[in-house]
């Protein structure tokens, strides 16, 4: 909404725009699991780390458990991260009911997918195979976190299992 303003004046904008209000497609019952830059190498990128399956055995996996909850994933990974600002966007559009996002190191560097997050009014959670908690410093921080609704960390493969529960309970 935007108040109209005086001459001479800047206009005002006031963002009180309901879900269905801000995203005029319908829901589907698609959700978006999105996956960051080295993610391709799991299964032999420090597993003592990420573990020891692959993205494809994730994504395996994670069809089955969206089978049982009545769901379906669209599975994706980049090293890009403009792509995965392009694919937030994309899951608004086609009216995605959620995103799972393991944005990886993007994580604790991007500002470019906050603000993705908060444009996209979908509900984001947040995924990652280890707890950046428990690692190095500059892994505390999380700027996906800040706009996810939900976070699931240090479950390994599993996490994306409970997130998609989550996912579905929304």
């Amino acid at each position: 909404m935007i108040d109209c303003p005086q001459p001479g004046r800047q206009p005002t904008f006031r963002f009180a725009i309901s879900r269905a209000a801000a995203n005029p497609f319908p829901m589907t019952d698609t959700v978006f699991v999105l996956n960051g830059p080295n993610l391709n190498l799991l299964g032999t990128r420090e597993p003592e780390i990420y573990g020891s399956d692959t993205l494809a055995d994730i994504e395996a996996m994670l069809g089955e458990k969206a089978r049982e909850l009545g769901l379906a994933i669209d599975f994706r990974q980049t090293n890009h991260e403009g792509v995965l600002v392009d694919w937030l966007h994309e899951a608004r559009s086609v009216g995605a009911r959620a995103v799972l996002l393991n944005a990886a190191a993007y994580t604790h560097t991007s500002i470019a997918l906050l603000d993705a997050i908060k444009a996209i009014e979908l509900p984001v959670i947040e995924v990652h195979l280890s707890d950046p908690a428990t690692r190095e410093a500059f892994r505390h921080i999380s700027y996906v976190g800040m706009g996810a609704v939900d976070e699931v960390k240090g479950l390994g493969a599993r996490g994306y299992a409970v997130a998609l529960e989550k996912a579905a309970a929304l």
